[in-house]
């Protein structure tokens, strides 16, 4: 009888395997970075020719390879990260499957020259297609360096689907870009076809590192993240809502000193921005997340880009909350000062003589900057950071002055903060009201004359519908017959309140529907929004200062003082640092 079944040759099964791994020439650089990393290297170099279709190297300083295991390395499944199931939980390294060398040398022609500490020359590694071909001595430094050429040569179904030069040298400097914010403490040059394009040293903190990548003015855009709940911690650097835009974004995930992707975890960080920035503007986000080992499952695919999470409706809510209190603080207001020092996060050097051990291999060299270390303490421990107060320093709230009608100027500790009198009760109301309903309401102010307002039929229809919500922010109304309504009573936010304009403004933008409406997550924070914005002190109201005072009191008793609903600044700070420096002092 004639067999149907038979085992796949090595040649063929390492080339089905390389195909999970080895997608396109970034892939091969991603982990071979990975390689160098988990190897304590402090300077990676990438090469590139033809956006790597050619060729592409990768050289490190790292611990490099005695000749017994630059040989057991290219066969499937051979590591140093772990040794049983149990290592799979809490992996402290990128690598762990075994799988990126033998896969990269199944479609590639290969050379893998690399030196130990402790070796006296070193080894050289000949490999095309799975096949070696050489192996020989070489003078070198203890490091590793792995040349690839002609990749998937002997699999060309796979090379037409690459894609132009410019789109894979970009993916290339993607991942190195993602593996260098995870690792400032490593130096990293890229070039391809002999032009740099990156060249980044060593630096102390994160928030330098993106200044060497996009630039010290985009760093001084970012504020701090730090929250440490019950094991979860999650920091790193997001943008000020006043300097986020459309399009583009920087957006990179870790987890455990991990790169990752994932749209549910960005959701959650974007509602963390919810009501401080208009809809579909999209923030830069930098988020470092701490779990413990159990909590998190590396494993789910040979290219590692994905994670899973054991409570993950709880992760996504514990970012949320963290961005969410991150933009409480005055550093997250808006700033007219133009020489910010970018917020440090501080990083301690590898050691001089780097382990091979797991337990010493670096997990993630990102710490927040906090008090000194003792010397017992792990060399990746996170020091955490003080909260920044939320509330400034104002330093006399009866002395208050009005500028245009429109703006309450305000003496700080450190200079001067100017507050948009409309966009900061806005936020007072918007918040007001939100208490408000999770109390029962608002009783509004009875009308000794009723208010008769003639509406369209579509927006006495939604009126109608909402009534026991409008109810509950102070508007009572009942139908009059045709389209029109009598309001009884009406909420009483400020002695310049116009109810009916109010009233009829608000009705228009939430049966027509707006930007703002249509960002909110539910009807009562429509509503809330939309009287928030139609109820507010207008710009043009003379304030007296009592009322001043009540403003600003009202503004710095909120969650988020800083921002209006429609992702406003309420408030732009000038530092005295800034007014010295114009002055010339």
């Amino acid at each position: 009888m004639t067999r149907l079944i038979h085992v796949l040759s090595d040649r063929v099964a390492n080339q089905i395997a390389a195909g999970e791994v080895v997608e396109r020439p970034a892939s091969v650089v991603k982990e071979l970075v990975e390689n160098a990393l988990d190897a304590r290297a402090t300077r990676v170099e990438i090469d590139l020719e033809r956006g790597g279709k050619k060729s592409i190297r990768v050289s490190d300083n790292g611990l490099g390879m005695e000749r017994e295991d630059s040989l057991l390395c290219f066969d499937r499944h051979a590591t140093s990260k772990i040794d049983a199931v149990e290592d799979l939980r809490g992996i402290r390294t990128f690598g762990f499957r075994g799988e990126a060398l033998p896969s990269i040398a199944a479609v590639s022609r290969l050379v893998l020259e690399t030196r130990g500490e402790n070796g006296e020359v070193g080894t050289r590694v000949r490999i095309s297609g799975g096949t070696i071909t050489a192996v020989e001595d070489t003078a070198r430094q203890r490091g590793t360096t792995a040349s690839i050429g002609s990749l998937f040569f002997n699999a060309p179904a796979r090379s037409k689907f690459l894609k132009a030069v410019s789109a894979e040298t970009r993916a290339v400097s993607d991942a190195v870009v993602s593996l260098a914010l995870v690792h400032p403490g490593v130096s990293f040059r890229l070039t391809s076809d002999a032009r740099v394009l990156l060249d980044l040293s060593t630096v102390t903190d994160l928030a330098q590192r993106v200044a060497e990548l996009w630039g010290v003015e985009a760093a001084r855009t970012l504020v701090p993240v730090d929250l440490d709940v019950g094991g979860v911690r999650l920091r790193g650097l997001i943008q000020r809502p006043d300097a986020a835009r459309n399009g583009l974004r920087r957006l990179h995930l870790f987890v455990n000193g991990r790169p990752f992707r994932d749209r549910e975890i960005t959701r959650a960080a974007d509602r963390g921005y919810r009501t401080t920035i208009p809809s579909g503007v999209r923030p830069w986000l930098f988020l470092y997340l701490t779990v413990p080992g159990e909590d998190v499952d590396v494993n789910v695919h040979p290219s590692k880009a994905e994670v899973r999470f054991k409570e993950f409706e709880a992760v996504q809510e514990f970012i949320e909350r963290a961005v969410h209190e991150a933009l409480r603080g005055e550093e997250s207001a808006a700033t007219f000062d133009t020489e910010l020092t970018p917020p440090v996060f501080t990083v301690r050097e590898p050691s001089a003589k780097p382990s091979t051990s797991q337990a010493d291999s670096p997990q993630m060299a990102f710490f927040v900057q906090g008090p000194p270390t003792t010397g017992d303490e792990a060399e990746n421990e996170v020091v955490g950071a003080e909260a920044a107060p939320a509330v400034p320093e104002i330093s006399n709230r009866t002395k208050l002055w009005q500028i245009h009608d429109m703006y309450v100027l305000a003496e700080t500790r450190d200079g001067l903060m100017i507050i948009d009198q409309h966009a900061a009760h806005e936020r007072v109301l918007f918040e007001r009201i939100m208490t408000r309903f999770e109390q029962g309401g608002e009783t509004g102010q009875r009308l000794l004359f009723p208010l008769t307002i003639q509406l369209t039929p579509s927006e006495y229809e939604h009126v109608q519908d909402m009534a026991g919500i409008l109810a509950r922010v102070g508007f009572e109304v009942e139908g009059f017959g045709g389209s029109t309504v009598i309001v009884n009573a009406v909420p009483n936010p400020h002695p310049h309140f116009d109810a009916q304009r109010c009233f009829r403004e608000m009705v228009e933008e939430l049966t027509n529907g707006s930007e703002l409406v249509r960002s909110a997550k539910n009807q009562h924070e429509r509503i809330a929004m939309s009287f928030a914005c139609k109820g507010a002190i207008k710009a043009g109201q003379r304030l007296r200062r009592e009322e001043m005072e009540e403003l600003v009191e009202g503004l710095f008793a909120t969650e988020l003082p800083f921002h209006d609903v429609h992702g406003r600044p309420t408030t732009v700070r000038l530092g005295r640092a800034e007014l010295e420096r114009k002055f010339g002092r």
